[in-house]
């Protein structure tokens, strides 16, 4: 007899909270659905650029290959001139950009020692400078990357900056001469170099056009 008089008070209670939170119809379910795909259409979306191209794995020989020849040209006479721009810091920054797993601040190290011996300068000094560099475009790349090539060389003008700062410091630490003022025209011209270096050390891993129509890549 419990049993049966505890049955219909549950059953009220069960129709009174359906009364008070009752379940969607099926004509609303639908406009909540539609809602929510108008939801999503319209929500703003992190995406590439649509002017970007799928690239070719970069080749570790050709990374290595820019490298060396940065360094070679670096080599010529007219690179102990102030306003020269430092090539090798420039290719560094961009293989630290585009490829930061393969190329970091060990590989700024080697060769700012490299450059060292070879300007006979304080040991250390580009060094020092080169490890800041890639340190920072490290720090940036996945930022940078978003961006235009204007809008990055506009971005890492300050990085050239602060690199050819260290390295005059270290310098006049040492004891070293004030190169001029000039020295401040090298880290301009590396940045408007930048755009010119994208476009030839990303060429060979552009892929070919493909002529066949019915596939897109």
């Amino acid at each position: 007899m419990a049993r049966r008089k505890q049955a219909p008070a549950q059953f009220r209670r069960q129709v009174a909270a359906h009364e008070a939170f009752p379940e969607p119809s099926c004509r609303s379910r639908a406009h909540m659905q539609r809602d929510q795909a108008g939801d999503r259409a319209t929500r703003p979306m992190i995406m590439p650029r649509a002017a970007d191209q799928l690239l070719l794995p970069a080749s570790p020989v050709f990374i290595a290959a820019s490298l060396v020849a940065a360094f070679a040209l670096n080599l010529l006479p007219v690179g102990r001139a102030p306003a020269v721009p430092d090539l090798v810091s420039l290719v560094l920054v961009f293989w630290c950009v585009h490829q930061p797993q393969r190329v970091g601040i060990g590989v700024a190290f080697a060769f700012g020692l490299a450059m060292d011996v070879h300007q006979g300068a304080l040991l250390g000094q580009h060094a020092l400078a080169y490890t800041l560099l890639a340190f920072l475009a490290t720090m940036v790349h996945r930022r940078l990357l978003w961006f235009t090539l204007p809008s990055q060389a506009v971005q890492i003008l300050p990085l050239f900056v602060v690199a050819h700062l260290v390295s005059l410091v270290v310098r006049m630490i040492a004891g070293g001469m004030f190169p001029g003022w000039q020295f401040l025209l090298a880290p301009l011209f590396e940045a408007i170099l930048w755009p010119v270096a994208t476009w030839l050390l990303l060429a060979p891993q552009r892929r070919p056009p493909d002529p066949d129509e019915n596939r897109p890549l």
